[in-house]
């Protein structure tokens, strides 16, 4: 009999924490994803903490938003050390994984930006603990003591290296907001010159010193270093003559497409700096294009319970 009227309040309790769970997902997602700028590595972080979730006594749990994110931070410091040892052997430039992201997201200046390519590889440059700081508190606005409960440090410690990283990514980060339409202009410019293999009318657009960065992770032919110089970027973009672009939306920015025998074949983003082109962004390794077939939900931390939109791929699904 004891078992039997243990079933359903043992049910009603899994209900709930599945809930809660799902309520958050989407959050929780783009915390790791901001964290690791993998969308593959995100996910698997989601399931590392759906199973630490599941075995939490729920009673204790006051806000389980904070716990979640709490888990989600964790697990996602151990995953990007993993990932810098994996990327200290990876093939040609390491770039983030692009997202086909809601348009939505776009409006939401903040997380748009902090999700740009442009962004994401500036975060890259941070050690891990920066990096958790940094999008934890410049990005989502948790308080001091939130992030040092989420990674074991004081809130002194926790302002310090919030100071330090932010530092860094100010010295690092595009010198200017720069607006969809005039991102939409230049990738216009950028899309006629390349498909009519005329660049002279893009010169003027290039900074001198522009860097193309082409990942290809060794599975499809991509530069293996930075092409740096107007010079040698334009060579590189006239051997694309002829290519048919897409415009696209990609981590709530304009972008633009290649296709190949209709499969996504390369996603490219630009950077923007006083009006100039300094930063190419060329994504073609395929492990990498999964996600460009549907969009993903990203969610600040305000707006965590938005919901999905129809035909939208959610971030991540349950075990």
């Amino acid at each position: 009999m004891a078992d039997r009227d243990a079933g359903p309040d043992a049910g009603a309790a899994t209900t709930t924490v599945t809930d809660s769970f799902v309520a958050h997902r989407n959050l929780l997602f783009t915390v790791a994803y901001e964290m690791l700028g993998s969308a593959a590595d995100a996910e698997d972080v989601l399931q590392e903490t759906w199973l630490r979730w599941s075995g939490v006594e729920h009673t204790t749990v006051r806000d389980p938003r904070a716990f979640l994110v709490r888990i989600t931070t964790r697990q996602s410091l151990t995953r990007l050390r993993t990932l810098r040892r994996r990327k200290e052997s990876y093939v040609g430039p390491w770039l983030p994984e692009p997202l086909l992201i809601a348009p939505d997201v776009a409006e939401d200046v903040e997380l748009a930006d902090s999700v740009s390519m442009a962004m994401l590889l500036v975060l890259e440059t941070l050690t891990p603990t920066e990096r958790a700081v940094f999008v934890l508190r410049d990005v989502f606005d948790l308080d001091y003591d939130e992030i040092a409960h989420a990674l074991d440090k004081n809130p002194p410690a926790v302002r310090q290296i919030a100071h330090r990283a932010r530092a860094h990514v100010a010295a690092r980060r595009p010198r200017e907001t720069v607006s969809p339409s005039q991102t939409r202009d230049a990738l216009a410019a950028f899309q006629q010159a390349v498909e009519t293999g005329d660049l002279t009318g893009l010169l003027n657009m290039i900074a001198p010193d522009v860097v193309l960065l082409a990942d290809g992770g060794g599975v499809v032919r991509a530069a293996v270093e930075p092409v740096v110089g107007v010079t040698d970027v334009t060579e590189v973009l006239a051997r694309l003559s002829g290519a048919l672009l897409q415009p696209t939306l990609v981590n709530g920015h304009p972008a633009l497409s290649i296709r190949c025998d209709g499969r996504i074949d390369t996603v490219v983003a630009l950077r923007l700096d006083a009006g100039l082109i300094t930063g190419l962004y060329a994504v073609r390794n395929p492990e990498k294009l999964s996600r460009m077939n549907r969009e993903t939900v990203l969610v600040g931390w305000r707006n965590q319970l938005s919901p999905v939109p129809r035909g939208a791929q959610p971030a991540g699904d349950l075990p």
